[in-house]
C-alpha cells in the first residue's frame, strides 16, 4: 500500500535524537482532523512496508493483533478489500519534537456533529490550536487514515515506551497499543445495534 500522508500536514518531525528506549511511565495523547468522517468508518486494513509495519516482524504482528483486537470489540471489521480507513504505526527511538493540538475529547467533538468538508464555509471551521510536545524516550505512534481522502484523521501515540528485547518486547507494546486506543473511544453503528463485526475471511468461510 501507499506511504501514509500526514495529518493535513499538521504532524512536524522536527527532530529525532538517537538513543535507546528506557523506562519510564508513559505519555499518552491524541488529536485528530476536523475532516474526520467518524460516524461512517465501519471498515479497516494496515499499511504495510517495512521494519515494524513488515508482515513477517515478530513485534509488529504484536502490535496488529492488539489492534485487531481493539477494534473489533468497538465494532471495526478487518477488510483487504476498500476498507473505510487504513491504521498505520510505527515506534521512534530516542526523544523527538512533536507537534499536537489542543483539541476536545474526540467522543464530545463527534455528538456535535460539526465535521468539516469542502463546503464547509471558512467563518464555520474550527481552527487547530498547536503546542509543541517533547516526546522523550522511545515513542510508538497510531495513526488512522481515511482512505477515500488519503488524509490523516486520527493520531495516538505514547511516549516514554520501553521496548526490551525478548517476549516482554511485544508485551511492552500491545499494552501501548491498548493505552493509546483508550482515547480513541469511537463505535461503530453495527457495535450499537449489537452486531459483531466479522472478519472477510470468516464471512468467506461460511459461504
Amino acid at each position: 500500500m501507499r506511504p501514509i500522508v500526514t495529518l493535513l500536514s499538521l504532524i512536524c518531525l522536527v527532530a529525532a535524537l538517537p538513543g535507546c528506549m528506557t523506562t519510564r511511565e508513559a505519555r499518552v495523547e491524541s488529536d485528530y482532523s476536523y475532516r474526520g468522517n467518524f460516524r461512517h468508518y465501519h471498515t479497516y486494513d494496515f499499511v504495510t512496508g517495512t521494519g515494524l509495519t513488515a508482515d513477517t516482524s515478530r513485534l509488529g504482528q504484536s502490535v496488529r493483533e492488539a489492534i485487531q483486537q481493539r477494534l473489533q470489540v468497538q465494532g471495526y471489521r478487518q477488510a483487504k478489500r476498500r476498507p473505510d480507513m487504513l491504521v498505520n504505526f510505527r515506534v521512534y527511538e530516542g526523544d523527538m519534537n512533536f507537534h499536537g493540538f489542543v483539541q476536545e475529547d474526540l467522543s464530545q467533538w463527534i455528538k456535535r456533529n460539526i465535521e468539516e468538508n469542502d463546503d464547509t464555509p471558512r467563518e464555520a471551521m474550527q481552527g487547530y490550536q498547536p503546542v509543541r510536545l517533547l516526546l522523550a524516550e522511545g515513542t510508538l505512534l497510531l495513526t488512522l487514515i481515511d482512505v477515500k481522502t488519503n488524509r490523516a484523521v486520527w493520531n495516538g501515540y505514547a511516549s516514554g515506551v520501553s521496548v526490551p528485547e525478548g517476549p516482554m518486547g511485544a508485551v511492552v507494546l500491545r499494552r501501548s497499543v491498548r493505552s493509546i486506543l483508550d482515547r480513541y473511544r469511537v463505535f461503530t453503528e453495527e457495535f450499537a445495534n449489537g452486531s459483531l463485526p466479522r472478519t472477510e475471511s470468516s464471512s468467506e468461510a461460511e459461504r
